[in-house]
């Protein structure tokens, strides 16, 4: 799997692994029940997603908390340039350590929150993970992206409920077509996405 995934870039997952099981749980990003887990339950799931991304995208996570989804991505794909946006100061710390340590030259990181980010960011690709409910997502995502890029919202057994409850707010907020994918098929719990079209 880790081949697969990450083909001659798989150091750079190993030595993330290794900074998740160390550094970031010492430093409380990670919880110290989830070290056993972090290859299926963290890297994998978040690297997958760029199956549902195109190539070169400039793409943002925004919450990025210990760099997920957003590293495991970067590494993944190294066509792809990744901004992580996180507010707290310990978090985007890490972050930049992390980025520099691995040597992701298409990695930036910003310590900002999402809405407050201006109106000329505009990506091609917002990703987020365990970040707010489906509406806020929506409020916070899609200002950031271009017309017709498109929100990624890693969610779980809820999505089709977050959807249906959420379709005022994704349209307040120019979205449309919000649809439930699925990446990594081949992992043992495959990837559930919410993606959201940003209104041409």
């Amino acid at each position: 799997m880790l081949a697969r995934i990450f083909g001659e870039r798989q150091d750079l997952a190993l030595a993330y692994h290794e900074s998740l099981a160390t550094d970031a749980t010492t430093r409380g990003f990670i919880g110290p029940r989830e070290a056993p887990r972090l290859w299926d339950r963290h890297i994998y799931n978040c690297a997958v997603i760029g199956e549902a991304i195109p190539e070169g995208s400039r793409t943002i996570d925004i919450g990025s908390g210990a760099g997920l989804p957003g590293i495991p991505l970067a590494i993944a794909r190294p066509d792809l340039h990744v901004t992580l946006l996180e507010p707290l100061l310990k978090r985007s710390n890490y972050l930049s350590e992390v980025s520099e340590k691995l040597g992701l030259d298409n990695v930036t990181v910003i310590r900002e929150r999402a809405e407050n980010l201006g109106k000329d960011a505009k990506f091609d690709v917002v990703t987020s993970r365990a970040v707010a409910p489906l509406a806020k997502l929506a409020r916070w995502s899609l200002p950031l992206c271009r017309p017709g890029g498109i929100m990624l919202a890693m969610k779980g057994s809820s999505a089709s409920e977050e959807i249906e409850r959420d379709q005022a707010a994704i349209k307040h907020a120019k979205g449309e077509r919000a649809e439930i994918i699925t990446v990594g098929s081949d992992l043992d719990e495959p990837t559930t996405l919410i993606r959201v079209h940003r209104v041409k």
